[in-house]
């Protein structure tokens, strides 16, 4: 595959998740403010959105690999957006005096840590063949396992906003 066309595979598969993710809180608004017919439309467009990201991202080459791969290539990246990516942004919302990117990128931060937790125990758990349920913090993304906490440890969220992933 040329460069040219793994670079434009890479921006449809980022644009298509962008607008996976932005429709599906849409959908949220639209359920919340009443419109249950548009909210099932938006989440409809962002399923689609989806399917289009998964197929252009099988077939930007090696990036889906054996299950063992894609959880070594996860846990590095988890691990470098907190080394190197939201560092960054952090000092820039910190100059820029902006409290609300600051919680954010700071939760992400913390939260990515955790994911690279995670992934590590999910190698040696799948040689041993261990099997965990996960709850998604809804506030900041941080993954418990087995049992959701009383209060998040990153944000405080209450037990009531974490999510069973099945």
């Amino acid at each position: 595959m040329s460069e040219k066309n793994e670079k434009n595979l890479a921006y449809a598969f980022a644009a298509e998740s962008k607008a996976a993710i932005r429709n599906d809180a849409f959908a949220k608004k639209a359920d919340k403010d009443g419109y249950a017919q548009i909210a099932r439309l938006f989440r409809a467009v962002s399923d689609a959105e989806s399917v289009h990201a998964r197929r252009f991202l099988l077939l930007i080459r090696g990036k889906v690999g054996t299950t063992e791969e894609n959880l070594d290539a996860a846990f590095h990246n988890e691990i470098r957006a907190n080394v190197e990516e939201y560092p960054k942004l952090i000092k820039d919302a910190t100059d820029e005096n902006n409290e609300g990117a600051l919680r954010a990128f700071s939760h992400a931060r913390d939260v990515e840590s955790r994911h690279a937790e995670l992934y590590k125990k999910a190698m040696n758990d799948m040689l041993a063949d261990r099997h965990s349920r996960y709850y998604v913090c809804q506030v900041c993304g941080y993954i418990s396992e087995d049992n959701p906490p009383e209060n998040c440890p990153v944000c405080g969220a209450v037990k009531a906003k974490f999510k069973l992933v099945e």
